[in-house]
């Protein structure tokens, strides 16, 4: 599997939809998608790599396969959009969370969907990005008490 494109990745109806390139044939390349669902692993559609079993030939056709997917297979209604704060760096996938005035991450890393984000609340989504990005760049913090 190739990296996963997450500057490609679609919020609908309560998952994110992350397309990736499944493969080649005769020099065209294939998509698939993974999905992430805002209720974790209460669905059975977290961490599901294409649950439709139906490949695409470019991103956007690939973005429609899992939209029409979900129609018709969710298992929640959407109560808001968890995957509206989340941003690519260095290829990797940062979701910042808020839960009252505490921000919090998941962290994925760019060729698969295992959540390595450290156990740390902060006061800030810009506190939480600085502290993702320093991590990313090799640079090592003290450990702060917020």
């Amino acid at each position: 599997m190739s990296r996963l494109l997450y500057e490609n990745s679609v919020s609908y109806k309560g998952y994110l939809i992350i397309p990736f390139v499944f493969g080649k044939l005769d020099n065209y390349e294939i998509y698939s998608y993974k999905l992430l669902s805002e209720v974790g692993h209460t669905s059975q559609f977290h961490k599901a790599e294409n649950p439709a079993g139906i490949y695409g030939s470019n991103v956007s056709n690939i973005v429609d396969i899992a939209k029409e997917y979900i129609d018709k297979n969710s298992e929640f209604v959407n109560r808001k959009d968890n995957f509206k704060s989340r941003y690519i760096y260095r290829k990797n996938l940062i979701i910042i969370s808020q839960e009252g005035d505490k921000y919090f991450y998941d962290h994925y890393p760019p060729e698969l969907l295992n959540n390595i984000a450290a156990p740390k609340l902060f006061k800030s989504e810009y506190e939480c990005l600085s502290w993702i990005k320093q991590g990313l760049n090799g640079e090592h913090l003290h450990q702060r008490t917020i």
